[in-house]
Parts: C-alpha cells; structure tokens; sequence
C-alpha cells in the first residue's frame, strides 16, 4: 500500500479515537467508533486475498452490531432519562445492552469467535494495530461508564474471558491466534477490575500495549508465523531469541518482569475488597495462559532446530518492513522497579 494512502489511514485510525475518547454525547462517540471501524477496513483487505476479504467482512460485521448496540442503548437511555450524556448512563436494560456491545467489540468471551479468525486472515502489522489500537476506543468507553455498569456482568465476561482465553490457547500452533487468544485472557483482568480502579485499569492497559507490541514487532522481526518458525529464530538472530523468550516470559506473567506488575496488583485490589473467590479463580486461570506461553519459550530457547540448508541460511531472508523491539523489551524489564512511582501517579 502506497505510504501516503497508509497514513491517511492511520491518521483516521487516531481520529476515531481521539474522537471517541474525548466525547461526552454518545453520537459523537458513534461517530469515533465508526471512523476507527471503516479506516482499518482497508487495511485488512489489501491483500486481496480470500483469507484477508473474509477477515475484513467479519470484522465489519462484528463491529457495526457492537456499534449498533451502542446506539441503541444510548437512544433507550435519551428516551428514559431526557439526556444523551455518557455519564448519565443509569437505566437497567441500557447499561446492560452496553456491557454486552462492549465485550462484543472488545472481543471478550463468549462474544469471542471472531477475533482469532480476523487477526489469522491479516497481516503481522494489522493484527498489531487489531490487537492494541483498536482496543482504546471501547476501553475509553468503559472507562467513562464503568461505574454505571452492572458489576455482577464484568466479572461475569472477566472470569469467562480469562477461563477461554488459557483453555482454547493450549490447542493452537498459529502465533496469531496464541496472542488473539492471549488478548482475551489480559482483557479479562483489565475488565476485572474497571469497577474497582481506574488508575488500575490504565496501568493494565498501558502494560498490555506495551507487552502485545513488543510481541508484534519481535515476530515482524523474524518472520515467524507458526510455532514451529520460532525454533529457528536463533538462525536469524540469537539476540532476537532472547528478547523473544523474554517477551513471552513478560505476557505469561513471570516476575520479575513487568508482566507481573498487573497481576499482582490486580489481586491485591481484589483481596482489598473481599473477593477472594474470584482472585482464586482468576489466579488459577492465568497458569493455563502461562502453559502455552511456557511452551513457546521452549520450543524458542530450549531446543535446537534441525541443520538443515534452508535452516542455516534464514539469515538471508530480511524483513520488508525492519523493526526494532529493544526500547519495548528494555521497558519490560525495568519497568517493575518503578511499580511504586508508576502506581502512585
């Protein structure tokens, strides 16, 4: 795609959320929803392939009934209350229709199904942009509104998402959909606990970002699109290696990297306010997650790949697009002793 033509795009992209994220009339918020669903339409299809028209065709019509539902619910609320604020989101039928349009956006379980398959039918960098960016805007809703929503349901999809997320990850040999699946899991906690802190809420936030971009650009970097190619990423770079056994150390959770910062904050907030059943749940479902991360981390660093000719020679094969992970895998690790100054601003 022409750079001119991807900026333009990706301008729109930031638009929709500045627009969402700054609004305080729900059509004006619709309006952000929708100009960050069309820009990345295109992006998605560029291909012109059957895999990337499908994923762009499930896309659009997962995202326009979430925003749809949206609407609805805002109109419901105008027509009961008198007022198109997001914050005077306080009928029954209103704010629970909006939880359900936000995890179906968001792609929380059991609205799930059509996030691994859109990011597996896209490329590495849309799958990113799929992963991390297209997540605020719905977030920044949540934010907004999240003391209007029925708390029994958020942790109803939180503990859901994270039981899905670990379970059906364990089956999967695609790296696309180990990390769509790994962003169902880290959208639980971060929904988890948007009733109880917001600073905590923003603070998973930024750490998922930083951990599923970090991923992105280490796999950008190597060409890796399987399980199988992360066994030979030593032949291309054994620097690269490390920082990828270091990232999915970080998403699994391990301390002392920053992936542990969420968790364990998250637990504590829990423990606080007497939900010990529920930081019992969500504490044992993130080792299913932790099980398939520990399983690339050795298929990655802990095996030797066959020497074979085309083995030895992957060197050659250079990256279209060359990135450099090492500002997002240097925050990863010294990230966690700044956890008092992080958490406290």
């Amino acid at each position: 795609m022409n750079p001119l033509i991807t900026m333009f795009f990706m301008s729109n992209i930031s638009l929709g959320l500045i627009i969402t994220a700054s609004s305080y009339h729900w059509l004006l918020a619709w309006i952000g929803l929708e100009l960050n669903t069309m820009a990345i339409l295109p992006m998605m299809a560029k291909l012109h392939h059957p895999r990337a028209t499908e994923a762009a065709t499930k896309y659009f019509i997962t995202q326009a009934t979430a925003s749809s539902m949206i609407l609805l619910s805002s109109t419901m609320n105008a027509w009961k209350m008198g007022t198109w604020d997001i914050t005077q989101l306080s009928t029954q039928p209103s704010t629970t229709l909006l939880t359900i349009a936000l995890a179906l956006k968001l792609g929380l379980a059991p609205m799930h199904f059509w996030l691994p398959e859109v990011m597996q039918g896209t490329t590495m960098s849309t799958a990113m942009i799929i992963a991390t960016w297209q997540k605020l805007p719905p977030i920044s809703l949540l934010h907004i509104t999240s003391n209007q929503l029925p708390t029994t349901v958020l942790f109803l999809l939180a503990i859901i998402s994270t039981l899905t997320g670990g379970w059906t990850g364990l089956n999967q040999t695609q790296l696309r959909k180990i990390l769509a699946f790994s962003s169902i899991a880290h959208l639980g906690w971060i929904i988890i606990i948007s009733p109880l802190s917001k600073n905590l809420l923003t603070l998973n936030l930024v750490i998922y970002l930083i951990m599923t971009s970090s991923m992105f650009t280490t796999l950008i970097m190597s060409t890796a699109k399987t399980a199988k190619d992360l066994g030979t990423t030593w032949t291309t770079s054994p620097t690269l290696t490390t920082i990828t056994m270091i990232n999915l150390m970080s998403l699994g959770g391990l301390p002392p990297l920053i992936g542990f910062l969420p968790k364990w904050l998250t637990l504590e907030e829990l423990t606080k306010h007497h939900l010990l059943p529920l930081a019992t749940v969500l504490a044992l479902s993130s080792l299913l997650s932790l099980m398939f991360y520990m399983r690339l981390t050795y298929i990655t660093t802990l095996t030797i790949a066959p020497q074979t000719t085309n083995n030895t020679m992957k060197w050659r094969f250079k990256p279209n697009k060359p990135t450099n992970p090492t500002s997002m895998t240097t925050m990863m690790l010294l990230l966690l002793p700044l956890t008092p100054l992080i958490y406290t601003y």
